[in-house]
């Protein structure tokens, strides 16, 4: 399922991640982590992913913007991938 169908599942609107508008926008990775968490936080969950934690990278620590991978209302992609070969599943 797309995240925005997981999202609606879970009891989070439209609204509650692009605010009241009659154009939505892009949701911006704060308005992301004001639910999940910080960085950090985000992080610690997928800690024990091999071959690298997909949440910590090397080159950007913990500060990617979720929208590189998950898109919400479109299949996500492995942003890793484009120079890596971590085989990462993301929803």
């Amino acid at each position: 399922l797309p995240g925005s169908h997981l999202h609606l599942l879970a009891g989070v609107s439209c609204a509650d991640c692009h605010g009241k508008t009659t154009k939505p926008v892009l949701v911006e990775t704060a308005r992301c982590l004001s639910c999940h968490g910080n960085g950090d936080k985000v992080a610690a969950l997928t800690a024990k992913v091999k071959p690298q934690n997909p949440h910590r990278s090397v080159h950007y620590g913990t500060e990617l913007d979720c929208n590189l991978c998950h898109h919400q209302h479109e299949k996500s992609e492995n942003y890793c991938a484009e120079c890596h070969r971590y085989d990462y599943k993301v929803p």
